[in-house]
């Protein structure tokens, strides 16, 4: 885990640093609350600050707020100071830590912070509405149906939702239901016995037990296959699996959060997603808009790819122009926040002068660029006259995979196929000799 040492901790840095990182934490540190913002500003993946408590931490946790830092925050000073200690819990530090530091009790603050706390950027006010929902339904003991389109960031706020629940201390485990193949995730899912199977060499926990007294995220879960299903409400309903060759079931105790890119309530009436498993995942829905529906959320996570790129590739980092802010605000983001991400990263490696300019902001598709006006020769498909059905589709489904970056999920949900049919359809292009992007 990273975390930041803010101040001087009374000359304890050094000793808390060596318990830190004992506990496998890696260690930054900032001598005021200033360079510790810039550090938290650059996209490092910091989890924890421990900050000296003579510090102004009421002003330090308002600046987190106000920029939307979402970071745990403990306050160390010496022992026989509680006003401070007082002071510092009252401004919004999650814990006290009395100096010089006692290696169990950092060590448990350590565990504590370890949960996965995955950063979630945002300036607009629909996103900080759908957080407020996420936060109040996460104590909970509901499953949760995360909807939205692919790269909005549903596993970000399945995490989210993981970390401010009663279970933030135990496991989150993640299965991507379109990654995995048919034949292969309901072992993933459940685990098996030895010698359940060729090549069952030893005992494999699945996933749903590793996740017990945790959380489950099901990734995708309108591709899994409708007879996995079944045995996943039974999971739901009795919290109990069977190991594939076991002869017991096991008890398990799984809050589950599921994602979704298509209307489950269409799968249900088309016979590809059952009913009853849909109501006991639907408990509670958070639908995460498209970031065209979020506009001041793309130069605020502009800015923070900006700075995580510049810092991942050892670049000085560049303000944006205000020419490339324009551009970045009048597309419509059909790939969401994923694409915005693989644009800045483009975008920091392309540029070459004194700031980030237009020209260094390449879209993936400029036809997604808002009130583009469209030409009668661009409407008229005069120019597929002649060209098979097949052919078109292969010219169609290979040009969104170009377009995704070869990631095949949300080609997918632009085609509006399942993974599957991709995949089939890709398999087949491979066999016929054609070159295909590569990717996920």
């Amino acid at each position: 885990m990273q975390l930041l040492i803010v101040g001087t901790l009374e000359g304890q840095i050094g000793a808390a640093s060596k318990i830190a990182m004992a506990q496998g934490g890696q260690v930054s540190i900032a001598d005021d609350i200033e360079p510790a913002m810039e550090i938290l500003r650059s996209g490092k993946a910091i989890e924890l600050v421990m900050i000296d408590v003579k510090l102004d931490v009421y002003k330090f946790i308002q600046s987190l707020e106000s920029e939307r830092i979402n970071v745990l925050v403990v306050a160390c000073g010496v022992a026989n100071d509680p006003v401070l200690a007082v002071k510092a819990i009252k401004a919004g530090a999650k814990e006290y830590i009395p100096l010089p530091p006692d290696p169990e009790l950092i060590g448990a603050v350590l565990a504590a912070a370890t949960r996965e706390n995955h950063a979630l950027i945002y300036g607009d006010k629909k996103t900080e509405s759908i957080l407020k929902m996420a936060k109040q339904v996460a104590p909970s003991e509901a499953n949760i149906l995360l909807t939205g389109e692919s790269g909005t960031g549903k596993e970000i706020f399945s995490r989210f939702i993981h970390d401010n629940s009663k279970r933030a201390n135990k496991k989150f485990v993640a299965v991507n239901c379109a990654a995995i193949p048919e034949t292969l995730l309901e072992s993933e899912l459940f685990g098996y016995e030895k010698g359940a199977f060729t090549g069952a060499v030893a005992r494999r926990i699945g996933k749903f037990e590793e996740a017990s007294d945790g959380t489950l995220l099901l990734d995708e879960i309108s591709e899994m296959d409708i007879k996995i299903q079944s045995k996943l409400l039974r999971a739901i309903q009795e919290k109990e699996i069977d190991r594939i060759g076991g002869k017991a079931p096991i008890k398990v105790n799984t809050r589950i959060i599921a994602t979704s890119n298509r209307n489950l309530a269409e799968a249900v009436k088309n016979g590809t997603f059952r009913q009853d498993l849909y109501y006991r995942l639907n408990v509670v829905n958070i639908n995460i808009p498209p970031l065209r529906e979020r506009p001041d959320d793309i130069i605020v996570l502009a800015k923070h790819f900006v700075k995580k790129y510049s810092e991942l590739n050892d670049i000085s980092l560049k303000p944006l122009s205000i020419k490339a802010e324009e551009k970045l605000k009048n597309y419509l983001w059909p790939g969401n926040v994923r694409e915005l991400e693989n644009t800045i990263h483009r975008a920091v490696l392309l540029s070459t002068g004194e700031e980030i300019d237009a020209d260094s902001v390449i879209l993936n598709d400029e036809d997604a660029i808002i009130n583009k006006p469209a030409t009668g020769e661009e409407m008229s498909g005069g120019e597929f006259v002649g060209r098979t059905v097949a052919n078109m589709e292969r010219t169609l489904i290979i040009d969104t995979l170009k377009h995704t970056m070869g990631n095949r999920t949300t080609a997918a949900n632009i085609l509006g196929i399942s993974i599957r049919t991709l995949r089939n359809k890709l398999k087949q292009y491979e066999e016929e000799g054609y070159n295909l992007p590569s990717g996920q």
